[in-house]
Order: structure tokens, then C-alpha cells, then sequence
């Protein structure tokens, strides 16, 4: 999930399984959502976002950074991605709600 891999990989450099198997690194996993069981889903997340906003508080600065690969990412910039993440990955589940009760919002 992109909360955990930006957060604990990317900014503190933590090795972190999977929380599903049969990914591998580049590849995605198949996903069977009938089988899939929300409330775990739910709790991983909410893990991670536990986990992300203790590793914000220990930051000095949103300027602070950190060496990922080839690149340096700040905090700010972390920040920021995780903002555009949610809003465009939110904005998806909004239209198949639509879809699925053809209810828009305001």
C-alpha cells in the first residue's frame, strides 16, 4: 500500500513485507475482491497510518530529508505526494459509487 511504502520504506528505510503474497518487486498482485475481508484491509491501513504520522511527528522540519535510491525526497514533498495519492485514488472510488447508485454530490 502506498501510505506504508512512502512513509516506513521510502522516508525511514525500513524493510517492510507484504501484506498480501504473491507480489514481487514491479509486479502487482492479483486481487481477488470477492474473497477480500475489509476489516483487514481496514486494520493494515489504519496501521499504517498510525506508523506514518509517528514517523511526521518525529521529523524536525518539513525540509528534513532522505536518500531513496538515486533520489532525496523531503518530508514536504512526501507530504504532498501522499495528498495527491489520496485525492486522485478517492476521486476514482467516487465515480464507481456513482456508478454502482447513481447518486453524484455536491
Amino acid at each position: 500500500m502506498v501510505e506504508r511504502s512512502w512513509f516506513q520504506v521510502v522516508w525511514n528505510s525500513e524493510r517492510v513485507r507484504a501484506h498480501w503474497p504473491g507480489k514481487s518487486h514491479g509486479t502487482y498482485t492479483e486481487f481477488d475482491a470477492t474473497g477480500a475481508d475489509p476489516d483487514e484491509a481496514f486494520t493494515a491501513w489504519r496501521t499504517a497510518c498510525a506508523r506514518s504520522r509517528a514517523l511526521v511527528a518525529a521529523a524536525t522540519s518539513l525540509d528534513e530529508t532522505t536518500h531513496w535510491r538515486d533520489e532525496i525526497f523531503s518530508l514536504r514533498y512526501v507530504l504532498t505526494h501522499m495528498i495527491e495519492e489520496y485525492a486522485r485514488h478517492n476521486g476514482h472510488a467516487d465515480l464507481l459509487r456513482e456508478r454502482l447508485d447513481g447518486r453524484t454530490g455536491e
